[in-house]
């Protein structure tokens, strides 16, 4: 089998690649997927913030995906799924070796190959917490594949060990589905989450962060029965007399992500010790030839938007090789890896005239003062999104709502939903209850509308993903 380009991996940054590629004239391409759909991890994130740069409007996990799965389906691009990768060589050719349940292990000849894995994310034993092993420990990944795509609670006690985005969400996830989140420790003295998920995941639900700690006893032997939580010095060592017991029924982690390599080391790759991925040159091409990489695979990125625009570079790259011969290798080049910065926490806030804004990812702090004659002067903001979140945020706080609706007849269990508007903070409790009592046929398509005025707010619920 034979064809001009080949993506491993199907999920944001590969489906970019394709697109770009097949934009610059490479119409003999194909994806390779190991999950049953296209997508990738975004399927599984039901929370907003996607697309604001990309598709310039917010759009949950999957409707960014789906967009993306759309443009590829328009140019009929062609795609393995279930499909799982278990070699790859650089060269002329490149040979991908792959394995499925219709045609067994078989290898794949091509030009030039996009590595586009994604990454995965750190597990306990690499994080050598000590005590027992037993049930009820999940990396935060994992409990969000188990509550958004199967519909099932990982337990109802919780604590999170680490302040990553991933964490953050599913601090949130969790509580709206009913779980009581004790807390979240993070190691670090700083999140390392984006500013505004400590605002809408934690603080929004009173749930604590607890900065320079670390989790340093498990306790339970068939059943998490809870944990011991220790602040630590400045070397990240426990400090001795610094033990809280925290009980629980539930530990997520999440504490980071590692880009998924194992095909880059096999194909010969040269590593990068600073970001874990492969070392590429400016045209994002690893030391091996005809082997380009790009996304999470290369470095782990902030934000899937820029997920996607590096693929789309490692896309016209890898057409540019095909199309025009090999070039010099060239010079090394680092991604640039934005800096983790220090959320101001709400005890160091004043709480009746400083917030910070969640309107994008920057997370402005913005000051608000109230004058004599009720007008409100705003401060600190960079756009005018962050002045009309204030006045809200000041007066009548409202929040845009996800979360899943149970699907009966269909090929999943349940279907990601979102409130098609913002609906007022104090109602999100209500529009919970109602999301959790309803119950639709499939199919079910991207923006069905699938519950009309929600605890009477006049704002819908809407689909926003496909589910056959």
């Amino acid at each position: 089998m034979r064809t001009d380009l080949i993506i491993i991996g199907g999920g944001p940054a590969g489906m970019a690649a394709a697109l770009a590629a097949y934009e610059k004239g490479i119409t003999d391409l194909l994806i390779l997927e190991r999950d049953k759909e296209l997508g990738g991890i975004l399927n599984q994130c039901i929370h907003n913030g996607f697309g604001l740069h990309t598709f310039k409007e917010e759009l949950t996990g999957p409707e960014y995906a789906v967009r993306y799965m759309d443009m590829v389906a328009e140019k009929k691009i062609p795609s393995l799924l279930n499909t799982m990768v278990v070699d790859v060589q650089g060269g002329s050719p490149c040979v991908v070796t792959a394995m499925n349940r219709e045609q067994g292990m078989f290898k794949i000849e091509a030009k030039a190959v996009v590595l586009a894995m994604g990454c995965r994310e750190r597990s306990r034993g690499a994080m050598n917490i000590p005590g027992t092993r037993p049930a009820g420990i999940y990396s935060a990944g994992t409990a969000q594949r188990y509550v958004n795509i199967e519909g099932r609670m990982p337990g109802r006690e919780v604590v999170v060990l680490g302040s990553g985005d991933i964490g953050l969400i599913m601090a949130r996830r969790m509580t709206l589905q009913g779980a009581k989140v004790k807390l979240v420790a993070e190691i670090m003295p700083y999140s390392g989450g984006l500013k505004r998920n400590i605002v809408q995941c934690l603080d929004d639900f009173g749930i604590p962060l607890k900065l320079s700690h670390t989790v340093t006893q498990v306790h339970g032997k068939e059943r998490v029965e809870g944990v011991t939580i220790s602040k630590v010095d400045e070397k990240l060592r426990p400090i001795p007399g610094t033990e809280e017991f925290v009980a629980c029924d539930t530990l997520l982690l999440s504490c980071g992500l590692i880009p998924e390599n194992e095909l880059s080391q096999g194909a010969g790759a040269q590593m990068d010790d600073m970001t874990a991925g492969p070392v590429v040159n400016a045209r994002l091409e690893t030391t091996v030839k005809g082997i380009f990489a790009c996304g999470n695979v290369l470095h782990v990125h902030d934000l899937v938007d820029n997920v996607s625009k590096e693929a789309e570079k490692a896309g016209e790259f890898a057409a540019d090789y095909i199309l025009n011969g090999e070039e010099d290798w060239g010079e090394v080049v680092r991604p640039k890896i934005p800096e983790k910065t220090k959320c101001t926490l709400p005890e160091d806030r004043d709480a009746g005239s400083q917030l910070i804004c969640i309107g994008c990812p920057v997370g402005c702090l913005i000051t608000v003062k109230k004058n004599e004659d009720g007008s409100l002067d705003i401060t600190g903001n960079t756009c005018k999104k962050g002045e009309a979140y204030a006045r809200s945020e000041m007066t009548a706080p409202v929040r845009t709502v996800t979360s899943i609706i149970r699907v009966e007849g269909g090929s999943g269990k349940v279907v990601p939903v979102k409130t098609a508007g913002e609906i007022p903070k104090g109602k999100i409790g209500q529009c919970m209850d109602e999301i959790e009592a309803a119950v639709v046929s499939a199919p079910v398509k991207a923006g069905d509308v699938l519950i009309e005025n929600v605890a009477g707010t006049s704002v819908s619920v809407i689909a926003t993903g496909n589910l056959l």
